[in-house]
């Protein structure tokens, strides 16, 4: 996947929301929207780049993601993993450990530890 904008990125994450909108609708979505035609380049670009496809709903375009939102997830968090952490897994989740430490439940502490404990059984 190519890298995105900060703008690309709102704009599929809206689309991610609701999937199906027209220009207008993502725009309409967008928390301090840029203007139409900006929307509309935009989401030329994405389809451009294969993030984005549109079908002909009579007059309008309606704009889809098409990579599905988990897959979309996976690319970023590795590329976060590698730009911010060398790699390194360990320092990434680290750093979420370190800034979320008083957020964090129970529950939440027994899921990553299930999750860890996973990781490493799958591993040996």
């Amino acid at each position: 996947m190519t890298t995105l904008s900060r703008r690309e990125r709102e704009i599929l994450e809206t689309l991610y929301t609701a999937e199906g909108l027209t220009a207008a609708e993502v725009r309409e979505r967008m928390p301090d929207p840029p203007g139409y035609s900006a929307v509309r380049a935009l989401l030329r670009i994405l389809e451009e780049k294969g993030h984005v496809r549109h079908e002909e709903r009579g007059p309008r375009y309606v704009f889809s993601p098409v990579v599905p939102r988990a897959a979309a997830r996976r690319t970023a968090m590795q590329s976060l993993v590698e730009t911010f952490f060398g790699g390194s897994a360990e320092e990434a989740v680290a750093a979420l450990l370190d800034d979320s430490r008083e957020r964090l439940g129970d529950a939440e502490l027994e899921r990553l530890a299930a999750l860890i404990a996973a990781a490493r059984s799958e591993g040996r």
